[in-house]
């Protein structure tokens, strides 16, 4: 008779919880400058020690070191910084509204703006981002208008959507901002087949997939990942690793004993780990990224390591789960204080002037958010009918398809 010990299931805790100090050293960082800079077109097993590694450019005393580090115009890190500032600004005022009954609920980056504010400006125009509720940076990168976006987000009569998504769920096409999808993980199929359909098209744009840590354990992430590597699909598939899912910790979705970029080198698709709080890296990795995708050498997967330092959302109180001060302590440091270092080091940038577009930011935006509330709110009087709803979503539909929609009588 067997003398084996009964069997038992693992399940991983988070090292730190509400009343004790989190150990991040499972982070595994690696020293500014220290990881390797690949050729564009390296196989994709051959970035196993990037997978597992953590691309830094900006160090502890702010200066830019080490292969990775970027040749770039002053004024384009100086806009990052802005855009990162506007990015703060606007979801901080955007959660007073929500407390004041404004908006229904919010979900706001903090902690979170490097990542989608440099990819940004790695991409061209036309490439199409397929985001989750916490790249708003993507469309403050691309200057979309702040009172379209709060006029979302109130449902009123001015709602460039006409109420027909969540408030945070934006869809800004002109800005290659493809429509948020309460199911994160269901991004990453449609931005692999955009990106197939691109290649097939015979086009030069390429997509970018977005989802968190938690949405790596749905099966539309290993579909996309299949896909992606058999057709060597013109994407980058983001996995922004904030630590947090919901309110699970993000050894849950696998990644206790592995890193989330791993997952791309069992897949066949060259995969990096980067630091998503040093702006620096993120345009660096992203340009890497982006330029692997247009010269047909095939997907790359990038982990962004980076902190939730808020709620999931305004639903939410962190507190419950993790120590409230856990922002303050991880190691990786504020992505907006980070680049500021930098650029004041350079001498591209003073405390006067950050003090300076504060404040000009904080006004601007301010502004936006009474405009927006300035029109009415969209009552059941004033919601469209079925046939202008149908008209608005297909008004670009093909004229073959539309002669076939007037045969059939619908």
């Amino acid at each position: 008779m067997s003398q084996s010990k009964p069997l038992s299931l693992h399940v991983p805790e988070p090292t730190g919880r509400p009343g004790c100090k989190t150990d991040f050293s499972y982070l595994q960082l690696s020293p500014a400058g220290s990881v390797r800079r690949p050729p564009v077109d390296v196989a994709p097993l051959d970035t196993s020690d990037i997978a597992t590694g953590l691309i830094r450019v900006l160090d502890e005393h702010g200066d830019a070191v080490g292969p990775w580090a970027p040749e770039v115009d002053p004024e384009l890190l100086r806009f990052g910084l802005r855009t990162m500032m506007k990015t703060r600004i606007f979801d901080a005022r955007m959660v007073i509204a929500q407390r004041q009954k404004k908006m229904s609920f919010y979900m706001l980056s903090l902690g979170e703006e490097a990542i989608g504010t440099a990819q940004a400006l790695a991409l061209e125009d036309g490439d199409m981002h397929f985001p989750t509720y916490r790249q708003q940076s993507l469309l403050f990168a691309k200057q979309v208008p702040l009172v379209e976006m709060i006029c979302q987000l109130l449902s009123n009569e001015r709602d460039p959507l006409k109420g027909r998504q969540l408030p945070v769920m934006y869809s800004v096409r002109r800005a290659g901002f493809f429509t948020i999808s309460g199911n994160l993980a269901t991004q990453y199929p449609q931005a692999v087949g955009w990106a197939m359909a691109s290649a097939i098209k015979g086009d030069t744009k390429i997509a970018s997939a977005w989802i968190g840590d938690g949405a790596t354990a749905e099966s539309d992430f290993s579909t996309a990942l299949t896909f992606a590597h058999v057709y060597r699909a013109p994407v980058i598939l983001n996995v922004v690793n904030n630590q947090w899912a919901i309110s699970t910790f993000q050894a849950i979705a696998g990644g206790e004993s592995v890193t989330f970029a791993t997952r791309g080198i069992g897949s066949g698709i060259a995969s990096l780990r980067v630091d998503g709080n040093d702006f620096l890296a993120v345009l660096s990795a992203s340009r890497w990224a982006a330029e692997r995708a247009r010269s047909n050498l095939g997907p790359t997967l990038i982990e962004w390591v980076t902190y939730r330092a808020g709620p999931h959302s305004t639903s939410d109180d962190p507190s419950r789960y993790r120590p409230a001060d856990d922002f303050s302590h991880f190691p990786l440091g504020d992505p907006i204080a980070r680049l500021r270092q930098y650029l004041t080091r350079q001498g591209w940038w003073s405390d006067e002037e950050h003090e300076q577009v504060q404040a000009e930011l904080e006004a601007e935006i301010l502004a936006a958010q009474k405009e927006a509330e300035s029109y009415g709110i969209l009552g059941d009087e004033r919601a469209p009918s079925a046939a202008t709803m149908f008209e608005d979503v297909y008004k670009d539909m093909p004229a073959h398809l539309r002669r076939q929609r007037q045969e059939l009588g619908v």
